[in-house]
């Protein structure tokens, strides 16, 4: 007869959570610290745990999040590596990774000499009296090379340290074993909720990738908007892209393209798309007067990252390049054009259309910065000294246009 207190019940009672918690959309940290003090409420005599995973993600290649008792959880990232740190392929986990091995387990208190793992060493000094590791794949199961570390594995792998005196009983490693699948399957569907999050705001920008995610997905859906388009080019590049080595071209573009990025989203502006060496982005932020500041705000950060960039391009004895930028505001149609199977989140509408007119009178009128009158008479007042350089006709525009730049008194 089960009773309230059986391994199967307290079991029970954890998956129970689990595949609500999972069902919910929990994120990592909240269903692992849960997790946690799930098992302590349990009696399960757990001082440490440890999850790691891989991740898809431009910056990092695996996150990690690690409990103590009376402490709670961290979590941490793990950069892409060429070759794998000493402290990794010291540890239980890369034993259960690389090798024919499903689970370790050591009985701290039960021994003498030292483990051959250095982190239960550290752990034993800390407390610790019973460690028990082991993974759960979701993959279907493949050969392959044990020992290629480079290797992608779709999984978690995951620690249990005890500091009772002695140890993890068999009750409490029934529990954490028969709940392991349902750990696993919901932490499955929390890392592929964060990698959709994590991939849509890198590739689509943060504000179009949030927009897809939450439903604004079918062909043709477009919504109205009063905005700031900003139209940034790298000058001469193409020159320099013919006359330096492909990798330098590459590191170039990134360095640049990240100061952009880094600038545009400072001030609340979204990237839209990278084209080339350029970068079309979108102020967006209220109403039109504080579109009009924020893209002035981020024009005028932009030329001193942009020096500062240059100065430090130099000084390693690296080739630089300067940049063109025109800013244009008005009606921007916002959201899904494309064939049924391939859609691009973009803005397209003659406000777009003009503020690629007014990116093309930079070399004719000498000037980096140029800014519509609409920029300019909607950000009055602002904080940059805007200095008209005169009317102009742009193709396909039936009025003329005033256009401005932004005067930079010298220091």
């Amino acid at each position: 007869m089960t009773t309230p207190d059986s391994p199967s019940a307290k079991s029970h009672d954890l998956i129970d959570w689990l595949v609500t918690r999972g069902l919910e959309g929990a994120d990592k940290e909240e269903l692992l610290d849960g997790y946690c003090n799930r098992l302590v409420d349990l009696g399960v005599p757990l001082m440490r745990f440890h999850a790691a995973q891989p991740a898809l993600h431009p910056v990092y290649g695996g996150t990690g999040y690690s409990w103590y008792q009376g402490r709670g959880g961290d979590f941490q990232t793990f950069e892409y590596t060429e070759d794998p740190s000493e402290e990794w392929t010291k540890s239980p986990l890369y034993v259960i990774l690389n090798e024919d091995v499903d689970a370790i387990r050591e009985r701290l208190v039960d021994q003498n000499e030292p483990s051959r793992f250095p982190l239960l060493n550290d752990l034993r000094e800390h407390g610790a009296t019973d460690y028990f590791a082991t993974g759960v794949s979701f993959d279907v199961p493949a050969q392959r090379n044990p020992y290629d570390t480079k290797e992608a594995i779709d999984g978690v792998l995951m620690s249990w340290a005890s500091n009772a005196p002695e140890g993890f009983g068999d009750d409490d490693l029934e529990v954490i074993n028969t709940a392991l699948p349902h750990l696993g399957l919901a932490l499955k569907s929390a890392s592929n909720a964060r990698v959709s999050k994590d991939l849509m705001r890198v590739y689509l920008g943060r504000d179009a990738g949030q927009r897809v995610l939450s439903g604004e997905i079918r062909r043709g859906s477009l919504q109205q908007i009063d905005a700031v388009i900003w139209n940034f080019d790298l000058e001469g590049f193409t020159s320099l892209s013919e006359e330096l080595p492909g990798v330098e071209v590459i590191d170039m573009l990134n360095d640049y393209l990240a100061a952009v990025v880094d600038v545009v989203h400072k001030c609340g502006g979204n990237i839209l798309k990278f084209m080339g060496d350029g970068v079309m982005a979108m102020f967006d932020v209220g109403e039109i007067d504080a579109d009009a500041r924020a893209a002035l705000a981020a024009a005028t950060l932009l030329q001193e990252r942009m020096a500062e960039l240059n100065d430090q391009r130099a000084s390693r004895g690296q080739p630089v390049s300067n940049y063109t930028l025109a800013l244009h505001a008005g009606e921007i149609l916002y959201g899904n054009i494309g064939a049924e199977n391939r859609l691009d989140f973009t803005v397209i509408g003659p406000t777009v259309n003009q503020a690629a007119r007014i990116a093309g009178m930079h070399r004719s009128l000498g000037q980096r910065i140029l800014i519509s009158d609409n920029v300019a008479q909607a950000a009055e007042p602002c904080a940059q000294e805007l200095v008209s350089v005169g009317r102009y006709m742009l193709r396909g525009v039936a009025e003329p246009k005033e256009l401005f730049t932004v005067h930079s008194p010298p220091e």
